[in-house]
């Protein structure tokens, strides 16, 4: 695992229970004593120490959590206690059916997950919210947005499967798609780049950089616009590099929307214990300052120090 977040040595989840009930039943809630835990332990043990709470004082963590904190600093500690498909299925939720559908919340998810995260996911998300993710989906969005999100959410990517007489006529087709930009090219751009594998798309898109003399994310930067292109083009950078994906959005959230906070904390607890390190790295690579740094820069009081503690960071980082 390259996250920052790793299973804690010497875990005592009875122990864990006792301190967060004596710092969440106290006069004052004690904030810090909340960070200390839930974020130097991986997500099976907060799992733990919430069945170990449960048994200790008849009461839900999570409940207790929602009731005694506010603000960004409680959608941090509670986003950490969701297993991962239960989280995504929780923001999905949301995104699709808040005031506004957060389509960049969308997009992030379902561009960037595995069949198994996928599959996990819709099943954590009819169990959570008794409804269809394809059909919550299909209702919310439109258009060719609408069909991308749709093919990418039947989770039916191959996968190891690289076949190179195929990539250069693939690649072809996405040339043609990029050129026409009729509903059947749009069509067939989106169900290549959602359903080869990413070997078989490495050699696809170096093969339309041969045809064409441009880069892929060049051109369908220029010839599609709107929320399906911002699709496609998180799609061709997931495949690529996944962790310079979520520098980027992260990148974005902290400086193009003066903090957009949802997403850094969505980008951050999801992240936490699969490839965060490679992203911080990817991050003071490409924008010369270390994630640490500009969280630390955007953020304040105990929302921030959650925010570090899951980030985590090096000497050079503080």
């Amino acid at each position: 695992t390259q996250g920052t977040i790793l299973p804690a040595p010497n875990f005592n989840p009875i122990i864990d229970a006792q301190l967060l009930g004596g710092a969440l039943q106290g006069i004052s809630c004690e904030k810090d004593v909340l960070i200390e835990i839930l974020t130097q332990r991986c997500n099976s043990q907060r799992l733990m120490i919430a069945e170990a709470y449960r048994d200790m004082y008849g009461r839900n963590l999570v409940t207790d959590l929602k009731e005694n904190l506010s603000h960004h600093f409680k959608e941090v500690m509670v986003g950490l206690m969701y297993p991962p498909a239960s989280y995504d299925a929780h923001e999905l939720w949301h995104a699709l059916k808040g005031v506004d559908t957060e389509e960049k919340c969308l997009i992030d998810i379902l561009a960037s997950r595995s069949n198994m995260e996928i599959f996990q996911m819709k099943e954590a998300y009819l169990m959570q919210y008794n409804t269809d993710l394809q059909q919550d989906i299909d209702s919310e969005t439109s258009g060719h947005f609408r069909d991308t999100l749709m093919n990418l959410a039947q989770g039916t990517r191959m996968e190891g499967y690289a076949d190179p007489s195929t990539a250069a006529q693939d690649a072809m087709i996405l040339w043609e798609a990029c050129q026409q930009k009729t509903g059947e090219h749009k069509n067939m751009l989106q169900m290549i780049l959602c359903n080869r594998s990413p070997q078989q798309l490495w050699m696809v898109f170096q093969e339309f950089q041969n045809i064409s003399g441009q880069d892929i994310v060049d051109a369908i930067n220029e010839c599609y616009d709107g929320y399906f292109q911002e699709l496609l083009v998180a799609i061709v950078l997931c495949i690529r590099d996944k962790p310079s994906y979520f520098a980027y959005r992260l990148y974005n959230a902290i400086h193009d929307f003066g903090f957009h906070n949802k997403t850094v904390i969505r980008i951050l607890i999801a992240r936490s214990e699969i490839d965060l390190m490679n992203i911080r790295q990817r991050y003071k690579e490409r924008y010369g300052k270390s994630l640490f740094h500009d969280i630390k820069h955007f953020a304040s009081g105990h929302y921030e120090s959650a925010l570090l503690a899951i980030c985590a960071g090096d000497t050079e980082d503080y």
